[in-house]
């Protein structure tokens, strides 16, 4: 069996992040387009870019950010977590 050589890799250049598109952050955690539209609105999430159409795109982080809100929703108001995110807590 012949070894095939590894193809140069320029590891010089960033690996690109995966963005997410609002329908596949509901597919998976099951939060609405409207709910993310308002949070995005609100200052609890950011999109990190947009589509050349316009459509919102949001880093991985924002699983984590979700799971925290609705973690929080329970004890806290929305005015309470955002100013949680202003400070850096979450």
């Amino acid at each position: 069996m012949a070894m095939v050589p590894e193809k140069e890799v320029d590891r010089s250049s960033p690996v690109p992040r995966k963005l997410y598109k609002t329908g596949e952050i509901m597919a998976h955690t099951g939060i609405s387009r409207q709910t993310l539209h308002n949070y995005t609105l609100f200052g609890l999430i950011r999109e990190e870019e947009r589509t050349p159409s316009g459509h919102r795109l949001y880093a991985e982080e924002v699983f984590i950010r979700l799971a925290k809100i609705n973690d929080l929703k329970e004890k806290l108001s929305l005015r309470e977590i955002k100013e949680m995110v202003e400070k850096g807590r979450i």
